[in-house]
């Protein structure tokens, strides 16, 4: 595995093994300055949300970096507030025009909708795919997916829809993994992303991967993205600092063996960093 290196999803899109996250990135200057050295850096597969604030931004720092289009893989997400078929299509037209982008290379539902919010998630959730399915059947869109989706929300779209979500994006990283998720979606061909791969920092206190860090001549954080990798994972990690954004790439040079991936795996369960997709309170 290189940079250059390839998941290859169920419809047969390449996505690149390691991703460069947006999220909290502040949109203006500081969004498109840290697209643009990702991009100069080796990133091209750029990760954003209608939510984060900040597409306008990743599409000036995509614009900026003088790649061409088909030479960057671009992410973005569906916002709770536009779930449904007639909202879903109108979205997507405004990710496109901030984005400044004639398609996207991956469009994903950014949550589910909860349980306790909602009595009719179910067919709203229906309309949503049926929308991106059109999209994509269309031509608008490489590959659709999802996000924070456990294996009751897929099962519903796979069970009455014609397309079976080609990537899961999920919060993963050491200490919270969502194995049974990761091994529904493994088994139906789903691509797991890992949102958070260093739990917001959480992970630099755990002294498995202090000593981890120390064996392989790495920092934690690489030490996160390289066991992520050697999951068959997509890490997106995020930050707006030119150093840090270069450390991050930084992790195709080493191996950690079999017997440390398996000790990392093994660390104590310590919780989400982020919501529950069957409580979190959506807007209304």
């Amino acid at each position: 595995m290189d940079q250059n290196s390839f998941y290859t999803l169920a419809n047969g899109v390449k996505l690149p093994v390691l991703g460069f996250g947006t999220w909290q990135s502040p949109n203006g200057e500081v969004a498109t300055n840290a697209v643009k050295t990702a991009l100069e850096i080796g990133y091209r597969h750029i990760d954003t949300a209608a939510a984060y604030g900040n597409e306008e931004s990743v599409g000036a720092g995509l614009a900026a970096s003088g790649l061409a289009r088909e030479d960057v893989f671009l992410t973005t997400k569906l916002w709770n507030k536009d779930h449904g078929y007639d909202q879903t299509l109108a979205a997507f037209e405004m990710s496109l025009a901030r984005l400044k982008t004639r398609y996207l290379d991956l469009y994903l539902i950014h949550w589910p909708i909860a349980h306790e919010r909602r009595t009719d998630w179910k067919d709203t959730l229906l309309g949503t795919w049926n929308a991106m399915i059109k999209l994509y059947k269309d031509g608008r869109i490489r590959a659709i997916g999802v996000s924070n989706f456990r294996p009751h929300h897929l099962e519903h779209l796979i069970r009455n829809t014609s397309v079976t979500p080609m990537v899961n994006q999920i919060e993963y990283h050491p200490g919270f993994w969502q194995k049974y998720v990761v091994d529904f979606c493994r088994d139906l061909g789903i691509q797991i992303q890992a949102w958070s791969p260093m739990a917001q920092g959480r992970v630099f206190n755990l002294p498995l991967l202090k000593e981890l860090s120390a064996k392989y001549n790495k920092s934690i954080a690489q030490i996160c993205i390289r066991w992520e990798l050697q999951k068959g994972v997509n890490p997106l990690p995020k930050s707006v600092t030119a150093a840090r954004i270069k450390e991050n790439f930084s992790v195709f040079d080493f191996t950690i063996s079999d017997e440390d991936i398996a000790k990392i795996d093994a660390l104590p369960e310590s919780g989400a960093t982020g919501y529950d997709p069957d409580s979190f309170i959506y807007p209304s």
